[in-house]
């Protein structure tokens, strides 16, 4: 008895404290995370994945956008920023197949959501409803996008005006013409500039535009970065230009900068280049921040929210 004593008080005495933070680095105290059976969210879902910060933008900020994907097996999917009624996925008559990531609700593992729907979709007969089962639903064990596609496969964006590519290859009968044309109608124009990664250009309006640009850095070093620029008076894009702030989506950074709605989305991409070269070097700085720099740095975090 006195031994079991023992082992039963050396156990308890290895466990984390149930009001200290949980050892798995979630920030949740340990009673409301592994200590209680509950799996933290997944910080970064598309981690591993080619173009992670363009899935964040196609999940988050673009209304219309393609991408083409491959499977591990070689299997061709299209990617779309959304499908009508926010369906996870569907099987053309053609054959092919599309995958929608922005869904209508999601569990704390976004890639396995998606994952879920794609190895539906993979199943399923060409021109037949897809049903993955209660997609986004707590607790599921279906695969991770990353066990699906081809990590060797390059992410290529393509933007579109409307949602026209839901119909193609199809006869849209009234009703889906009128969907359609109702969903086009709240599209808000969006340009991904040109030779940069998941940098997009935005007008929802026509007194102001944004530049809303994912960021691939850890959120840490980014944020010295931009409080060197910011101090230095190198973080704007031009003139007649505003940084706005920034926020978190899927565990990636999103600065955000007002711009004037008058000049087009193609004249961004020069200053928006140079931008990222002055960031590259004060990425590379090893230096100790300044204390002007720690006062930037403290306005930035003040102006950063998260999304997910």
């Amino acid at each position: 008895m006195a031994s079991r004593k023992r082992s039963s008080a050396s156990a308890a005495s290895d466990a984390p404290n149930p009001k200290a933070p949980c050892p798995c680095g979630s920030g949740r105290r340990y009673k409301h995370c592994h200590g209680s059976g509950y799996a933290p969210p997944v910080t970064r879902p598309f981690e591993g994945l080619p173009g992670e910060a363009d899935w964040v933008a196609l999940r988050e900020l673009v209304p219309a956008a393609t991408a083409k994907l491959r499977t591990t097996d070689g299997k061709d999917v299209t990617l779309a920023s959304v499908l009508p009624g926010g369906a996870p996925a569907l099987v053309r008559a053609s054959g092919e197949i599309v995958l929608g990531v922005q869904l209508q609700a999601s569990s704390d593992d976004v890639s396995r959501d998606l994952g879920t729907a794609l190895a539906a979709a993979l199943e399923a007969p060409a021109g037949a409803p897809v049903d993955p089962g209660p997609v986004g639903a707590a607790g599921s064990s279906g695969p991770r996008l990353q066990d699906l596609l081809d990590a060797t496969a390059p992410l290529e964006v393509t933007v579109h005006e409307d949602f026209g590519f839901w119909l193609e290859g199809v006869e849209p009968g009234a009703a889906a013409q009128a969907g359609l044309k109702q969903a086009n109608e709240a599209i808000l124009p969006t340009v991904r500039l040109e030779g940069l990664e998941a940098a997009y250009w935005v007008r929802p309006s026509n007194e102001r535009a944004h530049l809303r640009w994912v960021r691939p850095e850890p959120e840490e070093k980014l944020l010295d970065a931009l409080a060197r620029l910011r101090a230095s008076g190198e973080i704007l894009l031009g003139e007649g230009t505003r940084y706005a702030g920034a926020f978190r989506a899927h565990g990636l950074v999103v600065p955000v900068w007002d711009l004037p709605a008058d000049v087009p989305a193609a004249d961004w991409a020069a200053p928006a280049a140079a931008f990222q070269q002055r960031l590259e070097q004060a990425l590379a700085s090893t230096e100790p921040l300044t204390a002007d720099e720690r006062r930037a740095r403290a306005g930035l975090l003040s102006r950063q929210i998260t999304l997910r």
